[in-house]
């Protein structure tokens, strides 16, 4: 039989420590946007987000205030799933026509082979997270209905050169998997009525060294007026309490 744990052990002293300060009356809940102990809504998707730091408050005020966002931070801070639901709102609203989502097709350190299938089909697990967003807002009836006639259009950053989106959504996912002149391509992309968010990791790159064009890239946006550059930390993650706690050690 396994010795009971002493209150002064190493094991204890993990055990009492506090690794999710964002939430001190008990866990996020993802599909509720509250906390423990609320009451849960029985619906199927969510109308309505709120954010659950400053940080992300920031990116949601800058997104409605700025034609050009770039949000940079590390996995689980939402910097996606705000994107996503505030191109669901603008749509809703009637502020934009359409939303156009893209994101570079790299292999996340391993090689997936040949896929068959149409491009679409092809694409289908590079895009997945994207999808995953959509459906908690839209619900999967709506979404599909929408992308069935191009009001929501997923498409990887390959596809993109050429055109100009007007009055449209753009978000930029994984942009840290994009080289300089790739983002440089998407961002000329910003047409009439239009606001692009870009959002990645430059510390999770799956490129080669110094490939990535995003922290150069968000380093000179800085400078210019109008674009807004957000920049969220581990302390704004709302995954499990364990993914910040091994961000600050990997």
């Amino acid at each position: 039989m396994a010795k009971r744990q002493t209150k002064g052990s190493p094991a204890a002293q993990v055990s009492d420590a506090k690794i999710h300060p964002l939430f001190p009356n008990g866990a996020w809940d993802p599909l509720t946007g509250s906390t423990a102990g609320d009451d849960r809504r029985d619906q199927s998707y969510l109308r309505k987000v709120k954010p659950q730091s400053p940080n992300q408050k920031a990116l949601l005020d800058a997104i409605q205030e700025h034609n050009l966002v770039v949000a940079l931070g590390p996995a689980g801070t939402g910097k996606t799933y705000l994107a996503i639901s505030s191109a669901v709102e603008a749509l809703d609203g009637g502020k934009v026509d359409r939303i156009v989502l893209s994101r570079p097709a790299i292999e996340a350190g391993e090689s997936i082979g040949y896929l068959p299938g149409d491009m679409h089909e092809k694409m289908a697990p590079f895009l997945r997270p994207l999808y995953d967003a959509l459906s908690d807002r839209l619900g999967g009836k709506r979404l599909r209905q929408l992308m069935q006639d191009g009001t929501i259009e997923i498409a990887p950053v390959g596809f993109m050169r050429g055109r100009t989106l007007n009055n449209a959504f753009v978000v930029i996912d994984e942009a840290q998997n994009c080289t300089y002149a790739q983002i440089k391509m998407l961002l000329t992309r910003l047409g009439w009525h239009s606001t692009m968010v870009l959002t990645g990791d430059p510390d999770q790159t799956d490129l080669l060294d110094n490939l990535s064009g995003l922290a150069d890239i968000a380093r000179r946006l800085e400078a210019v007026d109008g674009i807004a550059v957000v920049r969220l930390s581990e302390t704004d993650i709302v995954r499990h309490p364990l993914v910040a706690s091994m961000l600050t050690v990997l």
